[in-house]
C-alpha cells in the first residue's frame, strides 16, 4: 500500500477514467463485452460525468479508488431500487476495480467506503447484484461477509436480446448498537 492509496467522491474530471475503467473491466466479460461495443467511450464519459455533477438522487454516490496510477476502481451507491427494498436497504449499484490492479488491496478499501457510505446515509442493509458467472467478485463479497439472499434476475446486456443472470448479495450495516 502506498501513501496515496485511499477512496473518496469522484471528481466531475475523473469521468474519463472511471468510464475507462469500466470498460476495461466489461470487456473480460463476453456477456459485457458486447454492451461496451455499443457504447463509443466519449459517450459514456458524459454519462459519468453527469452522475457525478448531477447525482440523479440525494443518497446516489460514486466514489473513486486512488492509488499511484491515479483512479484504479469505483463503487456507486445509493438506495435500492428493487420492489422488494425496504426505506432503509441500501445498494451498491457498481463495484468495479481495473483488472490491472485488482489483488493490491484496492477492493477492500472500495467496499469498505461504499458501506460506510451506505451507513452514514442511514441505511441497515446493503445490497448488490452481480453476475452469477461473476465467481471472484461473488467470493470477495462473501469474504467481506456478504451472502446470497435468494433472489435473481435475468437483464437484457444490450438490444441484440443477450441477457446475463444476477444473483442478490446482502450484508447487514445496521450502525452498532
Amino acid at each position: 500500500m502506498s501513501a496515496i492509496d485511499t477512496v473518496r467522491l469522484a471528481l466531475p474530471s475523473e469521468a474519463v477514467d472511471v468510464a475507462r475503467i469500466q470498460r476495461r473491466a466489461w470487456s473480460e466479460s463476453e456477456v459485457l463485452a458486447a454492451a461496451v461495443a455499443d457504447m463509443p467511450a466519449d459517450e459514456a464519459a458524459r454519462a459519468w460525468h453527469e452522475a457525478i455533477v448531477k447525482p440523479p438522487l440525494a443518497h446516489f454516490r460514486v466514489l473513486v479508488a486512488i492509488g499511484d496510477a491515479g483512479v484504479v476502481g469505483f463503487a456507486v451507491t445509493g438506495p435500492s431500487p428493487d420492489d422488494d427494498a425496504d426505506e432503509r436497504d441500501g445498494a451498491i449499484g457498481e463495484f468495479v476495480v481495473d483488472p490491472k490492479f485488482r489483488g493490491h488491496g484496492h477492493g477492500s478499501r472500495l467496499i469498505n467506503a461504499a458501506v460506510d457510505t451506505l451507513r452514514t446515509d442511514g441505511y441497515h442493509v446493503a445490497t448488490m447484484w452481480v453476475r452469477a458467472a461473476d465467481d471472484a467478485l461473488r467470493a470477495f463479497l462473501v469474504g467481506c461477509g456478504w451472502g446470497a439472499d435468494g433472489a435473481h434476475q435475468e437483464v437484457a446486456v444490450d438490444e441484440s436480446g443477450v441477457h446475463t443472470k444476477l444473483v442478490r448479495l446482502h450484508t447487514d450495516i445496521s450502525p452498532a448498537g
